[in-house]
């Protein structure tokens, strides 16, 4: 079973917590079917890259909840209160097992020296690439070594790994460097990098839209917020996707929105659905956000998050400006959002 496919929780309380470009898609409402996803899972694995890195301890200190720990057990939140990675340089991690997860994704679990935590703070990814001391390197055409930036699924105060889901792409260097580790070699990691400071109940409500593996940051701040029984803060997630199968983390989303019916959730939409799909499908349109997300009327309680390639990016919220957030722009823009309101990852 899935190390994040688990229903109990533990709690860290000992501790505190730290801190391409696919076409414009028109999309149609449940019961149609013009449109295709197909650049949601073409935009590369992971979310878009960052700029430099920001100190753990600008992200301040909290005690928090954290997901649960897999395979239907608890387990020992660790006891290190400072991180073993470095946001500044890379370090080498062992591959301990890899964990067949669909069609193209597998679940990477890279080995933290002595028993440690990775301590990310929410929300905050880390960026891989291939060790030096690799059989085999990865470049670039300029002979530069490929990095990309990925969103751990493991809870922040696991002890002794991390874990990705990561998938497989098959115009993606790293996705399928990592996909051909071996058991015992090393990926170099840099982190943590943190890209935005979630606090409890900072807002009333958080809309959250995603494709593909943009998955993972989404799953990291709504377990997070959900773990924490202080929360009062309403997510409804927004998830597309090209078929059934490819639909990353359901089973956990699904448990979370029977878990806390009244705060959590979840629409997914499909471009390829099967005959007996009785959910949405085609792309994240105007009507599909209207429906489903909090309006722009509610000013500073409301806060929307996406995640995706390029093109999803883009068409929802506006092209982002290499590193930073870009101008607000598509769907968003047009239904009266503001750039405060809206975060890209």
């Amino acid at each position: 079973m899935s190390f994040i496919r688990a229903a109990t929780s533990a709690r860290a309380t000992r501790f505190n917590q730290l801190a391409a470009s696919a076409r414009r898609y028109a999309s149609t409402e449940s019961g149609s079917q013009k449109s295709s996803n197909l650049p949601l899972i073409l935009g590369g694995a992971g979310i878009a890259g960052l700029a430099g890195y920001i100190y753990l301890n600008q992200f301040g200190t909290k005690s928090t909840a954290v997901p649960a720990a897999g395979a239907g057990k608890s387990y020992t939140p660790a006891a290190n209160t400072t991180s073993p990675l470095d946001p500044s340089k890379f370090i080498d991690l062992p591959l301990q097992s890899i964990e067949p997860y669909n069609h193209n994704c597998a679940i990477y679990s890279f080995g933290l020296p002595d028993g440690q935590a990775a301590l990310l703070p929410v929300a905050s990814c880390v960026y891989l690439e291939a060790s030096e001391n690799a059989p085999n390197t990865l470049r670039d055409e300029k002979g530069n070594p490929v990095h990309r930036p990925y969103t751990p699924i493991s809870p922040s105060d696991y002890p002794g790994e991390v874990k990705f889901l990561i998938k497989r792409y098959e115009s993606g260097k790293m996705s399928q460097y990592i996909h051909n580790l071996k058991l015992g070699e090393p990926i170099a990691i840099k982190g943590p990098l943190p890209k935005l400071k979630y606090e409890i109940n900072k807002w009333d409500e958080v809309g959250m839209i995603a494709g593909g593996s943009g998955i993972t940051p989404m799953y990291q701040i709504v377990n997070y917020a959900l773990s924490d029984p202080s929360n009062k803060t309403k997510f409804t997630l927004i998830f597309a996707n090209v078929e059934e199968r490819d639909i990353l983390l359901r089973d956990e989303f699904d448990a979370l929105k029977k878990k806390h019916p009244d705060t959590f959730n979840v629409i997914y939409t499909l471009d390829k659905p099967s005959d007996g799909w009785k959910g949405y499908k085609g792309y994240v349109n105007k009507e599909l956000v209207m429906q489903h997300i909090a309006p722009p009327s509610l000013a500073e309680k409301v806060k929307v998050f996406i995640c995706g390639p390029p093109g999803q990016v883009n068409a929802i919220a506006g092209k982002k400006d290499g590193m930073k957030q870009g101008s607000l722009g598509g769907i968003l823009k047009e239904l009266g959002y503001t750039e405060d309101q809206v975060f890209k990852f």
